[in-house]
């Protein structure tokens, strides 16, 4: 009779289901996953992985459809940024944006999806800078640079925004930057003549012609004086003449003023301003920038962060601003060349062995004797030795022939009919991508293993084991020349086993057969030069004859046997450099860059250029708006002013001293009236006034000013000025006669 199971045995009995109902639980897949999958087989990768994302929160906790989906995540993110990378390296911008932002989406929080979208800002404003900075080229070439370097600032790399900035460089000089570029009244046109006077005097001048205004240090001394003959230059250019021939500077305090201050380290230090630079460099070394910006800026604080590759400079800014130029000729990437290489050994080799071999040695000599051993008492052993004994085991007793029959199991003439041939060919095609000027090795080979075998007393006996490179090798050092052309020094060595040998204690060494060569040339981008004769030619002869017999003519090959074997290698080296990247070659006129003097590092030449003359018009002091100048009468030259029996200068007469002249166009200041100030000192340069007559003015034809119209005439209209001539005359000495009226 059957009976039920027991309670204690049902869970004993369920437990291989339970079991195997587990696990089928676990093989059946998510439904999810298998939906994420068909979407990403059929190429709908967003979604996906928006179908896992929903998913994993609507089950909660489900640890696999979590490690799916960041998987799954990952993966699609990855694949849409490198096609969005791919769209942007080909300028498809818009597609490598819709290509980012899908799967920006996907992971909001993804570093690389993030960058790329800044990377396709940026090089969306690199484009419309670029297009505004060709449209300016040609019409504002100022405003023009100063949108390619920002363009540079975003791409330092930019190869068109490099060139149109080289170009631009090439067709003029730089601009001048503020300081230099006051206002418009700097750029005016002027003709001064003076003649050993003050130099406040001169200023004083020079602000009521232009509208400037000039603050003097204390320290400047009030009794240097100047004598200035300059004609048709720019004021901002006399403004720099005077001061440098003086030992002074300048500071801009507005966009109209100029403090004045002695050229000194002390003034210097309080009044020059400084500003900081940071330079990140790309390619050169800190290092070696810190040493350029020292030795020609002479720039005593500077600071370089190695890891960063960063320089910082604080100096004038005229002195960073060369530094700038000059980190900017030296952070340039490095040439590299592509070494195309190939390396062909050719070997023939043949071997012919022919002839009868005879046997080349017979033995006569003592039997071996025979031992025979006895054991007598007590297990003591005796051996007796009986000379001659047996023939040895092999051996024949030529005396007796009985047993000897036409059968040799061990023939000892030898026929040899042998001939071998073969040929291979080993070719290596390395290619090699090296930096200017640094060394590649290639190494196509075996490494044999060496032991050495070393005995030290009371110590014992160590190995050590040692590779010995066989085979292809080859070291190559390139040197990229701005035309393109490369020099290589090369060294070539192939090596190979010959045989190997055996010492003491049975350690084992291999004989090496090594051909090297070692030359330097220099090639054109993309020539290929061929090296060949590293030739191996090996011819072994060996004969094997019957004393006699073998060396007779036409018969003796019958008794001897012949090997003959030759063996040729040869190995032929072609190398084809192909120029990478090169230095760009500086233009002519980048090749030169304005460094200053040795006080003032920086600055730009002391230069006085030919300006057009223009309309000039004197500002009021007062601020009103300037008039153009009315026609005014040339000025008389004063009379000669006796010397003083007291040995004081004798009172000046109306106009002395002052002499202003017409150069070129109506003049701007005229002598002074009575009561104004005499000799030495530079009056104001006001508005001429008709000449009343007896101040000074000359009779008609005799090259004074023109009559005043008659009546119910009207005066012409006044001449623009072209430019504007300030002459103050010293006193004559009394011996020099009267001078007429010009």
């Amino acid at each position: 009779m059957l009976t039920p199971p027991s309670n204690a045995t049902l869970p004993r009995a369920w437990s291989p289901v339970a079991v195997l109902l587990f696990v089928l639980a676990g093989c059946a897949a998510n439904p999810a996953i298998e939906e994420s999958e068909a979407l990403l087989a059929s190429g709908r990768l967003d979604e996906s992985v928006l179908r896992l994302e929903s998913a994993m929160r609507e089950s909660g906790n489900d640890r696999e459809l979590r490690a799916t989906y960041y998987r799954q995540r990952d993966l699609v993110s990855a694949q849409l940024v490198a096609q969005a990378e791919t769209e942007r390296l080909n300028g498809r911008l818009a597609e490598a944006r819709a290509l980012f932002e899908r799967a920006q989406r996907i992971d909001p929080n993804s570093p690389r999806v993030r960058d790329g979208l800044i990377a396709l800002d940026n090089e969306a404003r690199v484009a419309s800078g670029l297009a505004e900075a060709r449209a300016l080229i040609g019409k504002q070439n100022d405003a023009a640079e100063r949108q390619l370097r920002e363009v540079l600032r975003m791409a330092p790399s930019h190869a068109e925004a490099r060139r149109l900035l080289d170009r631009l460089r090439a067709e003029a000089p730089p601009p001048r930057l503020p300081p230099t570029a006051l206002t418009e009244a700097l750029s005016k046109p002027i003709t001064l003549d003076f003649r050993d006077v003050q130099i406040k005097a001169v200023f004083d001048l020079i602000a009521r012609t232009t509208g400037l205004n000039f603050v003097f240090d204390k320290d400047v001394r009030a009794d240097t004086r100047v004598t200035l003959f300059v004609r048709d230059t720019s004021v901002e250019e006399v403004v720099r003449l005077v001061l440098t021939t003086n030992q002074l500077e300048r500071k801009l305090l507005n966009p109209n003023t100029l403090m004045i201050y002695p050229d000194t380290p002390v003034k210097k230090r309080e009044y020059q301003e400084l500003v900081t630079r940071s330079f990140f460099l790309a390619n050169a070394d800190v290092k070696q920038a810190q040493t350029l910006i020292r030795t020609l800026v002479k720039t005593r604080d500077i600071f370089i962060d190695e890891k960063l590759n960063l320089v910082m400079v604080k100096d004038t800014p005229d002195a960073v601003r060369l530094a700038e130029r000059l980190i900017e000729s030296l952070d340039m990437a490095e040439p590299e060349v592509m070494l195309d290489v190939e390396v062909l050994e050719v070997t023939r080799n043949r071997l012919l062995e022919l002839g009868l071999r005879f046997p080349d040695q017979i033995s006569y000599g003592r039997l071996t004797p025979d031992l025979s051993t006895t054991i007598v008492n007590e297990g003591v052993t005796q051996s007796n030795v009986t000379p001659g004994g047996k023939l040895a085991e092999g051996f024949v007793d030529l005396r007796n022939r009985t047993g000897l029959t036409s059968f040799v199991a061990n023939p000892a003439v030898v026929l040899n009919l042998r001939s071998e041939a073969g040929s291979g060919n080993t070719l290596a095609n390395p290619r090699i991508r090296v930096k200017n000027r640094e060394k590649a090795k290639i190494h196509i080979g075996d490494k044999l293993p060496v032991f050495t075998t070393t005995s030290t007393a009371n110590v014992g006996v160590s190995s050590s084991v040692s590779y010995l490179d066989v085979g292809l090798k080859l070291d190559v050092e390139p040197n990229v020349y701005l035309d393109n052309e490369v020099g290589i020094k090369v060294a070539l060595e192939v090596s190979s086993v010959v045989r190997e040998i055996t010492g003491p204690a049975n350690a084992l060494a291999y004989q090496i057969g090594t051909r090297s060569a070692g030359t330097v040339l220099r090639l054109r981008d993309g020539e290929t030069q061929v090296l060949a004769g590293l030739i191996s030619d090996e011819e072994r002869s060996a004969a094997n004859r019957l004393p006699g017999l073998g060396d007779l003519p036409m018969v003796g090959r019958l008794f001897s046997s012949t090997r003959d074997n030759t063996g040729k290698t040869e190995i032929v080296l072609l190398i084809t450099p192909r120029v990478v990247r090169n230095v760009t070659r500086p233009e002519s006129a980048d090749a030169a860059m304005p460094a200053g003097s040795e006080s003032s590092v920086g600055t730009l030449p002391l230069q006085l250029k030919r300006t057009p003359p223009r309309n000039l018009s004197l500002s009021s002091s007062s601020g009103a708006p300037a008039r153009p100048m009315p026609p005014a009468a040339a000025a008389v030259r004063p009379a000669p002013v006796e010397p003083s029996p007291t040995g004081e200068e004798a009172p000046a007469n109306e106009g002395a001293g002052e002499g202003r002249e017409l150069r070129d166009g109506p003049v701007g200041a005229q002598p002074r009236a009575a009561g104004q100030p005499g000799a030495g000192q530079a009056g104001s340069a006001q508005p001429a006034a008709p000449v009343q007559p007896g101040q000074g003015e000359s009779a008609p034809g005799e090259g004074g000013a023109a009559p005043p119209p008659p009546a119910g005439e009207t005066a012409a209209p006044a001449a623009a000025p072209s430019s504007i001539t300030l002459t103050p005359v010293a006193p004559l000495p009394p011996a020099t006669p009267p001078a007429t009226s010009q």
